[in-house]
């Protein structure tokens, strides 16, 4: 329990400031990576759903706008909205189908209304990830992460030997593999300073490689004006809230709520790529994610643009580069918000050929997919989260490939639901951890003050509890002693803060061999999860205030400290045997 997970890759977490140079570099080979997804997402909707120029132009350059200013506030963290990290924003894939029937049954105005009130369920959850914290867990945020890969893959695959029709046979092969060949090496074998570079160095190589064979389509860049705003017309919204409306509300809020979930497995996995020691997952740092992804949905239902989320590929470019730095994601964010005004800037990264910018996901994805699974396997495997993670992930599988009786689900709702694999994948897992959660036996409760009056009734709550497991005394002993720590914990932290008293309530259920003990109380306490996994690293002879950790991480199996904002809960596991 006490083992202190390092990651020696990282060179500047999130609090910290790297040299401008390095700053203004990651951040505008970051920028350059995501403003082709951003921008062609909001093409390929407008295309498809045969909207007019005037439109494209203002939705492009909004959707820049708003990706920029949503970096921005995802770094730096404004109040209770950003996670504090570089989290970049992005036009989301995932609404494509969603949008594309608004603006065909309805127009601009309808699809932005639709986006508007669909943006609400991500403050929501974000106020209420708390209460649904045994739902929305690690493993669940990191299947959803490892579905990025199954829904987007096989788009990577195809668009990686998309090439014009006379260009030679060999280009779009050579192009790939001299792409992610330069990336792959500097990774493994470059020095430092050259690793940082990577991304742009091989994206750099594959343009030289595509530019031989003469598959680079400079005319883009020539055709393309040096500074230009779109004065299109607003769209406005569709108030009148018709049959459209109300049809295609319940398919919003769906995307919505997977698009939610994937920031929440995003805001997990950041912390973990951007911290050199290993800490518990702060969830105020996920709520905060939510938060900013929510605040750029409504911007973009404001404004007439695509919904936006986080760009998973944050995690795959930190992990790349070891940059967790805050200032890296004001760089991205200003360089997009820029970019929205310089359309000939945005053309030379959209000019970028489709054989180096696919060769070049298949490496993000691929770090991706091991960060998700990272998570899940960090979060802890039992037979439970195994059969969760395996089944709705291999569904997924299918569901994507349209080889689970696609004769059943038609051409309609359900066919666009579950043809995404990340929905699909989504969707199963929460519908099988909701199962796992109401059919586990029944909590018990014990609401009381957190101060020395509570130490009796804790005392008889849980011998109670043990009793009616049929534990015998040294179990119950252990339980009981691991209960008072985390209380005296709790204590005192609450008398170092100087709060006045707080109410605790603990929740105590039984799963198989083990006691599952919940302390849920509002005050600021250090993170227990992290004092004990460090306690290790501290002197032998323990003050004081190291002797309450110190009995609890000898007397419970786990500890599990999560906080969101308001609200703590310690989490502790006490097994019958041993």
């Amino acid at each position: 329990m006490a083992t202190t997970i390092t990651n020696e890759n990282v060179r500047y977490e999130p609090g910290e400031a790297p040299p401008l140079p390095i700053a203004i570099g990651a951040g505008m080979q970051s920028a350059m990576v995501i403003v082709a997804p951003v921008v062609l997402t909001v093409v390929i909707v407008a295309r498809i759903a045969d909207q007019p120029d005037a439109f494209l132009n203002w939705a492009v350059f909004a959707a820049l706008l708003i990706c920029g200013l949503t970096t921005v506030v995802q770094a730096v963290r404004v109040g209770p909205i950003g996670s504090g990290h570089v989290l970049i924003m992005g036009t989301s894939g995932a609404f494509i189908a969603v949008c594309v029937a608004a603006l065909v049954e309805g127009g601009p105005g309808l699809m932005a209304s639709l986006i508007v009130v669909s943006s609400l369920i991500q403050f929501v959850l974000a106020s209420r990830l708390a209460l649904l914290r045994r739902i929305f867990t690690p493993v669940i945020a990191g299947t959803v992460i490892t579905l990025i890969a199954v829904t987007v893959m096989p788009l990577v695959f195809e668009t990686m030997g998309d090439v014009p029709a006379d260009a030679p046979e060999a280009a779009a092969p050579v192009t790939a593999l001299v792409t992610i060949g330069v990336i792959v090496l500097l990774i493994l074998r470059g020095p430092p300073a050259l690793r940082l570079w990577s991304p742009i160095i091989g994206i750099a190589s594959g343009c030289a490689v595509a530019g031989f064979f003469g598959i680079y389509d400079a005319d883009l860049i020539a055709d393309a004006s040096w500074i230009g705003v779109p004065f299109g017309d607003w769209p406005g919204f569709d108030v009148s809230l018709g049959q459209e409306f109300w049809v295609l509300l319940p398919a919003f809020v769906v995307v919505t709520l997977v698009g939610a979930i994937e920031t929440l497995g995003d805001g997990v996995a950041i912390q973990r790529v951007s911290r050199r020691r290993a800490r518990a997952t702060d969830f105020r740092v996920v709520q905060g994610a939510l938060n900013a992804d929510g605040l750029g949905n409504l911007l973009s239902g404001l404004a007439g643009t695509l919904p936006n989320t986080t760009y998973s590929t944050s995690i795959s470019l930190a992990d790349v580069t070891g940059i967790g730095a805050r200032r890296v994601g004001v760089v991205i964010g200003v360089t997009l918000a820029i970019l929205a005004f310089l359309p000939k800037a945005t053309a030379v990264l959209i000019a970028i050929p489709n054989p180096v910018a696919a060769a070049y996901l298949v490496v993000l994805i691929g770090l991706l997919f091991v960060q998700g699974m990272r998570i899940i396997v960090q979060d802890g495997i039992d037979h439970r989260k195994t059969i969760v993670v395996g089944v709705s992930f291999w569904l997924a599988v299918g569901f994507q490939n349209g080889v689970i009786f696609p004769e059943l689900l038609g051409d309609g709702f359900l066919a666009a639901l579950f043809s995404n694999g990340m929905t699909a994948g989504a969707i199963i897992a929460i519908v099988m951890m909701l199962f796992i959660e109401l059919t586990g036996s029944r909590r018990r409760r014990l609401r009381t003050n957190l101060d020395e009056s509570c130490l009796p009734d804790l005392e008889k709550f849980l011998r109670g509890f043990a009793g009616r497991g049929s534990w015998d005394q040294s179990p119950t002993e252990r339980l009981l002693s691991a209960g008072e720590e985390t209380v005296a914990i709790l204590m005192q932290a609450a008398e170092q803060a100087g709060d006045e008293a707080r109410r605790l309530t603990v929740a105590a259920r039984m799963d198989g061999h083990r006691a599952e003990i919940e302390f849920i109380t509002a005050s600021e306490t250090e993170n227990v999860e992290d004092r004990i996994a460090y306690l290790n690293e501290l002197p032998p002879a323990p003050d004081e205030h190291e002797i309450s950790f110190r009995l609890l991480w000898h007397y419970a199996d786990s500890v599990r400290h999560q906080k969101y904002h308001g609200l703590e809960v310690i989490s502790i596991q006490v097994s019958r045997a041993g």
